[in-house]
Parts: C-alpha cells; sequence; structure tokens
C-alpha cells in the first residue's frame, strides 16, 4: 500500500496492452546471477538493514540475501521469510473482481455506487460517476487517504508507536478520504494512484459476495495455489513466523527523507486494518513468484479477464511504465518488459514482477522503509546490469 507506487512512481507509462499474454523482448543472459547479489548488497549497504530477492524459472529457483533480518541478533534475511507486502495486496484484489465479473456477479463498468450507495460523497467526489474499472486502475480521481495530514502524522510519524495497535475501519477510511477533494474528474483522462480506491474494491467484494475480501481471496487465489505462507491477518498486529524485524525512521513520510545518524524504530507489530485491501497482505518471495507466474500463465483468470488487468493506462509521472487493473507494467532500460507490482507499508518495501509468459519472476523485500533503491536489484536481474 502506501506509497509503494510511491515507490511507483519508480519507474512508469508506457502502451496499452494489445493482448492477454502480449510479447515481450527476452531478458538479458547472465551469469549466475552475480550482478542480482550485488545490488542487493549495494542496496543494503546505502539503506535499509536487510533484504532478499528470489527469482524462479522454468529451471529452478535462486534466491540471494543480504545484511540483517533482525538488528538485535544479528540474523539474516531467509529466503522463506514472511513480510508484509503492501500494495501487492492490490493484484490479488483485482484478481479477484475480475473472476466475479467473469461469474456475472458484477460488471467493471458498475458505478460504485451501484454497490456502496452515498458512500463516495463529499468535497466533490460522487460515486455514481465513478466505475469499478476506474478504481481498479487509478484513474477515478478519487483522493488516497494516505496523503492526509493526520494519517501520515499519525501512521508515519513517532505517534505510530502510541497508534500501532489502532483499528481503522473501511468507513473511518472513506470518511477521512471524502473530507477532501478529488484529484481529478474521473473520466477526465488522468492518472493518480490511490489507496481509497482498493479500500472501496474490497467493500465492493463484500457487496458482491456476502464475504470479505480476505475470504475471498483465500478460497479463490490462496487456498487453489498452496499459497500456505500466504495471509490476509485483518487486525493481528504480529506476523507468524519464520519473519524478519521490519524498521522504519518514521519521518512522518512513507520512505521519505532521513538524516545521517536518525534513530531508526523497530515497526514489526502493527495493525494493518490501517492499509486493508489496499495493502494488508503478508506474504513471502516464493509464493509472490508463485502467484505470478499462475497469473501470467492463465491459472486464475480467463482470457478475457486477462485482457482487462493488462490493458493499461499512462502514468505520465513515471516514463517508461503503466497501469492496468491492479498490475503494473515497466519497460526497463534494456527493453524487457515486465509485470508486477511493488509494495510499501512500515518498515517494508518489496516487488514482485513476472515476463509477460509468467515463465521468469523476481520478488524482493526490503525490512527498512528509507533509502530503498529496489530497481537497482530488478534492473541486475533482468537486464544483466
Amino acid at each position: 500500500m502506501l506509497g509503494a507506487l510511491a515507490t511507483v512512481v519508480m519507474a512508469a507509462g508506457l502502451t496499452t496492452a494489445a493482448s492477454a499474454h502480449p510479447t515481450v523482448a527476452a531478458p538479458a543472459a547472465h551469469d549466475g546471477h552475480r550482478a542480482t547479489q550485488a545490488a542487493l548488497e549495494g542496496v543494503v549497504k546505502d539503506g535499509p538493514p536487510g533484504g532478499i530477492a528470489v527469482v524462479a524459472q522454468q529451471h529452478g529457483t535462486w534466491a540471494g540475501r543480504a545484511g540483517r533480518a533482525d538488528l538485535s541478533t544479528g540474523r539474516a534475511p531467509r529466503a522463506d521469510d514472511r513480510f508484509r507486502a503492501g500494495s501487492i495486496t492490490k493484484t490479488f484484489v483485482a484478481t479477484v473482481i475480475l473472476q466475479l465479473e467473469a461469474e456475472g456477479k458484477l460488471s467493471l463498468n458498475d458505478t460504485v455506487d451501484k454497490w456502496l450507495p452515498g458512500l463516495v460523497q463529499g468535497s466533490g467526489h460522487d460515486g455514481r460517476n465513478i466505475k469499478v474499472r476506474q478504481l481498479l486502475n487509478h484513474t477515478s480521481g478519487i483522493y488516497s487517504y494516505t496523503e492526509d495530514a493526520y494519517f501520515k502524522r499519525t501512521e508515519f510519524g513517532t505517534a505510530f508507536l502510541k497508534h500501532r495497535y489502532d483499528t481503522w475501519t473501511q468507513e473511518q477510511i472513506v470518511r477521512l478520504a471524502m473530507t477532501h477533494p478529488p484529484t481529478f474528474a474521473p473520466g477526465s483522462n488522468q492518472w493518480a494512484y490511490s489507496d481509497t480506491n482498493y479500500v472501496l474494491a474490497g467493500m465492493v467484494i463484500k457487496e458482491a459476495t456476502g464475504h470479505s475480501y480476505a475470504r475471498e481471496i483465500e478460497q479463490r487465489i490462496l487456498r487453489p495455489l498452496r499459497l500456505e505462507a500466504t495471509m490476509l491477518p485483518g487486525t493481528r498486529a504480529r506476523i507468524p513466523g519464520p519473519s524478519g524485524r521490519a524498521y522504519s525512521k518514521l519521518t512522518g513520510e512513507l520512505a521519505g527523507p532521513t538524516t545521517p545518524g536518525s534513530r531508526t524504530y523497530d515497526v514489526t507489530e502493527i495493525n494493518p486494518s490501517l492499509a486493508g485491501a489496499a495493502g494488508e497482505i503478508v506474504s513471502t518471495a516464493p509464493d509472490l513468484n508463485h502467484f505470478y507466474r499462475a497469473l501470467f500463465s492463465g491459472r486464475l483468470l480467463k482470457e478475457r479477464q486477462m485482457r482487462e488487468m493488462t490493458t493499461t493506462v499512462e502514468i505520465p509521472q513515471a516514463p517508461g511504465a503503466s497501469y492496468g487493473l491492479g498490475l503494473m507494467k515497466l519497460k526497463l532500460a534494456c527493453g524487457t518488459e515486465v509485470w508486477g507490482h511493488s509494495g510499501g507499508i512500515q518498515g517494508s518495501i518489496s516487488q514482485a514482477l513476472t515476463t509477460a509468459d509468467g515463465t521468469y519472476a523476481l520478488a524482493l523485500h526490503f525490512n527498512g522503509d528509507w533509502n530503498v533503491h529496489e530497481q537497482r536489484v530488478v534492473d541486475a536481474e533482468f537486464c544483466g546490469q
């Protein structure tokens, strides 16, 4: 969640996908993932305490690690460590919405007001003019609650230490967003990342199915794919092991600027209701690779829904990337195209990417949220540089 396409605008907008599985340039050849390991070590040297990167290909897997998963014990990161994957949750949510569309239970062209009457109102917002599709591809213009000054002060500043166990309801989050004007009018051919979009998408799933988005993700994705280390924790603050610790500078901004020698806080325990359907998921690098490879191998969506998911809009702030439905496409400097999502939440920065044929995937995680240059690892793995 939270600024991960803060990292979003980590790389950015390109073309509209022409088919469900577009043809892309092959990744550059490299020897033994040495560049990836070096990049991993370089990121840790410059910022977060530790990091992992796991590559999954048809002929096997590779795992790299650097730094420390726990500053108190000195434990090294493990490839199977669980971590908060933040906005990577959005791909899971969008997948469920598209499955429901295939089953005729909703339409991407339904208005938000059809499912959540009267909820998206205030300060110029109007759910009668916003479609479900616009929630999923961030063209709704709905204000992102994570940009609210009170929210940032409470959740990303040192006040977090007093509020880390507080529960945020979905309705409370939406009401907070509605106190601000829209970023732009829906349908105005603009794009802006908004975590509120996916809180609303999770609520739409509940109205369409009678079950929470967490239960639908578990029944439709986690169990069929046997993603046994992945979970939607709800309000539970602890991550069941194995896992490392998560660290933040608590500057008031997720992944915000830091000063030399600034204090590092352990933020591992957190009530993830502050993220909800926008970013609460806990997973592992191997599980995320399996999920994205299954998605792009056609195991989760029918061809028409996959085509919808991979139809993208440009991200003006980040040339080289574009956004579909809960999914980002990146064109790397070497010409390789990859699909996936980034994730950021207190003390955790992640990214999971795959080639469009689902044969080559990379998932990475760093257990600190400052000065993280994860794109170095992506470029090293897929471009050999």
